[in-house]
């Protein structure tokens, strides 16, 4: 699938080549990852050399909720170092603690569906061309039943056919919040009226804290795993 039809010139997208999805983007299911040279601009932090404030927060992000999620979508590499945004929260714990917990509480308690709120990650990740964020989340996203042709139709930049009426406004309420900053009357009228107040403000944060993520990827040049294919 070619990563230029997720994105239009009327999108607010945060366009990079560092970060650009592959032109042919492998969305299947990865079985491990490898170490590999950081090209980024952070250095990838040793867990053996964490003290104090770095090691408990560290902790948070390897024991809590998302070491469930680890056999598809591993935090660590084959060494033990955390992958993707989450070895940048290391460098302050203060801010990075914070963080971690508002993405832990986004993930597993708001009142979105499992497959939901992966589909809203995912359309957020392709709309931002967040390689990363697609490569860690595609994989939740097809265990929480988000059907191949809904993930191909997200890839590709088209509202996916068949989705009930909930995930047909999270789709096009992810897409406004994105391209536009904001949800007209109309957007949120239709948000709130299948999905109710409160899942519409689980909804805004949401986006909020994954083009935040795709930012910190942005800036620091946090390079892609390497997929183990044994």
């Amino acid at each position: 699938m070619k990563s230029s039809g997720r994105c239009t010139a009327s999108q607010a997208t945060l366009s990079t080549e560092a970060l650009s999805l592959p032109a042919e983007f492998d969305i299947g299911t990865f079985t491990g990852v490898t170490a590999e040279e950081n090209g980024g601009r952070l250095p990838s932090l040793d867990p053996s050399s964490l003290e104090g404030n770095r090691a408990r927060l560290y902790a948070e992000i390897t024991g809590g909720p998302r070491a469930a999620d680890s056999g598809r979508s591993p935090v660590v590499d084959d060494r033990g170092r955390l992958l993707g945004p989450f070895n940048a929260m290391l460098f302050n714990p203060d801010m990075g603690g914070p963080m971690q917990a508002l993405g832990a509480a986004i993930r597993y308690r708001t009142s979105l569906r499992d497959s939901s709120r992966e589909m809203a990650i995912l359309v957020t990740a392709a709309m931002v061309d967040s390689a990363f964020e697609w490569f860690a989340h595609e994989p939740l996203a097809r265990a929480a039943g988000v059907t191949e042709d809904t993930i191909s139709a997200i890839a590709a930049g088209r509202e996916p056919p068949g989705l009930d009426a909930g995930d047909a406004a999270i789709y096009r309420g992810v897409r406004a919040l994105v391209a536009d900053g904001d949800l007209t009357d109309a957007h949120y009228a239709e948000l709130s009226s299948v999905l109710g107040t409160t899942a519409c403000v689980e909804l805004v944060g949401l986006v909020g804290y994954y083009r935040m993520l795709a930012l910190i990827l942005r800036a620091f040049r946090v390079p892609m795993p390497t997929v183990d294919p044994r």
